[in-house]
């Protein structure tokens, strides 16, 4: 069966946007790009890179992890504001949203429907892993489907803004097992911790 997986960069102190929820990579953010950081990415990760950063990079690897992406509405709108409508072309890209009622683009699916149900049809179907890239509500939303973290710890804190998971997530406290990891020279870390089968 297929596997969610919540594929996301976070600060040291578990933030993944600042307040504003604005992205924290983009021209007046806050988070640095390491030069290994991105060659990281792009040598296990590639699927991940927008499709403007494939095409800078010359990266047409398919990847090996995802075919899918799920990603809130806000989340969404940050690349809907730089102009960009898909910016992962190269994967199923389903946006969740109850307020966008028409697609801005044709090769994005707009889901009106329950999160939850529709992570678990998902991983009935075959194909790879499924990318849970955000936001902060969908990830809250999708908490008790999450079958692996892989964490993007950047190595910086910010005090305060948009955590790993929202507030309204269901108390639920659980274990998660360290399977790998990579620390970078530029002080990055990449952790990935799977779900337990019990738990």
């Amino acid at each position: 069966m297929r596997k969610l997986v919540y594929y996301i960069a976070t600060t040291l102190d578990g933030f993944i946007a600042g307040p504003d929820g604005a992205d924290p990579t983009g021209p007046n953010g806050f988070w640095p790009l390491p030069a290994d950081y991105i060659g990281h990415i792009a040598a296990h990760y590639p699927e991940t890179l927008p499709g403007p950063a494939r095409a800078a990079l010359s990266i047409t690897a398919e990847g090996t992890h995802f075919d899918t992406v799920l990603e809130g509405r806000r989340s969404y709108e940050i690349g809907l504001k730089a102009g960009v409508t898909n910016a992962f072309p190269h994967l199923r890209h389903l946006v969740f949203s109850r307020t966008l009622t028409e697609s801005p683009d044709p090769t994005v699916e707009l889901v009106a429907t329950d999160p939850v149900q529709t992570a678990r049809d998902l991983k009935r179907q075959d194909g790879k892993d499924i990318w849970l890239i955000g936001g902060a509500e969908l990830a809250g939303a999708l908490y008790p489907e999450i079958d692996q973290l892989i964490l993007k710890v950047g190595a910086l804190t910010i005090g305060t803004g948009i955590p790993l998971f929202s507030r309204t997530a269901t108390f639920d406290p659980r274990g998660w097992q360290l399977t790998d990891h990579t620390v970078l020279d530029s002080g990055a870390a990449f952790l990935t911790y799977d779900r337990p089968v019990d738990g």
